[in-house]
């Protein structure tokens, strides 16, 4: 499997065969704004989490603003539903069930902290649901797929894979680097959220996938952490984030991270959220 395998298999729209907007369901990216109930109002946890709405098409580094247009979103009713977007080749089946994914990879730290909301259900938080991410190393390569973007380096199949179970609040909180970059695709995580799992000693058997999407990074905290080690050993052509073919510039409702910086200097990592609007019906 090669880098140019999923510039292939990810820039071609399944709907019409025109470039660059591979979605699953084209009128599941239309349908963003949904009216919720009294549930979205009574969910606190939504303002913790950094709510954005679907206007929003940056990534607020400011916590105190992105808390207040979280609890305006909510007070008002209003949640979002994520876009569902392709998983991609480099998927695996039976992800690790851990918080902590990095194992030995360098890179700079990223605190996921997510917020699962179901539209299904007047988009109340969704607990005992599995959020499942991978995304690829430094150097651009996924595990169980090393050599993709050119290098070599040793491969347990598992790095940089896993999820976390989601609580009462439909919060989870995982911990990982930030991406690397490989040919013909901006940087980006994997995500799925399943349901029904049953969980087993270090990861699941069963239940239902109800959303399959991608999360990206603000492109000017990007293209500064990809020019500094290790990143910067990585010397594949980089796609930006406006020149990607998934990523529609929907803001958060196309998986724009909120970011918030750990430190002074971006290797002092950040924290990211993203309330992530599902339909469990």
């Amino acid at each position: 499997m090669t880098g140019n395998t999923e510039h292939h298999d990810e820039s071609i729209d399944t709907n019409d065969n025109q470039p660059g907007k591979h979605r699953l369901d084209k009128s599941m990216k239309r349908r963003r704004v949904l009216i919720g109930g009294t549930a979205v109002a009574a969910a606190g946890g939504l303002a913790v989490a950094g709510f954005a709405s679907a206007a929003d098409s940056t990534a607020d580094s400011t916590t105190a603003a992105t808390e207040a247009e979280a609890a305006t979103s909510a007070s008002s009713g209003v949640c979002t539903l994520n876009a569902e977007v392709t998983e991609g080749p480099y998927s695996l089946d039976g992800a690790l069930v851990r918080e902590d994914i990095r194992e030995d990879k360098e890179g700079f730290e990223v605190q996921y902290t997510f917020t699962v909301v179901d539209q299904a259900n007047d988009c109340a938080p969704l607990a005992d649901a599995l959020v499942e991410i991978w995304h690829c190393d430094a150097l651009g390569e996924y595990s169980g797929f090393v050599g993709g973007n050119g290098h070599t380096e040793e491969d347990n199949g598992t790095f940089l894979r896993g999820g976390q179970m989601t609580d009462a609040n439909g919060q989870c909180s995982i911990t990982s680097i930030w991406p690397g970059h490989y040919v013909s695709r901006a940087v980006h995580v994997h995500m799925r959220v399943h349901t029904e799992v049953t969980l087993t000693d270090d990861s699941y058997t069963g239940g239902d996938v109800i959303h399959t999407g991608q999360l990206f990074f603000d492109a000017d905290i990007n293209e500064e952490i990809q020019a500094t080690s290790p990143y910067s050993a990585n010397t594949t052509k980089e796609t930006t984030l406006a020149n990607d073919s998934i990523y529609d510039d929907g803001g958060a409702s196309s998986g724009l991270l909120t970011l918030t910086a750990l430190g002074s200097s971006v290797s002092d990592g950040y924290k990211a959220t993203l309330t992530v609007g599902v339909d469990s019906a």
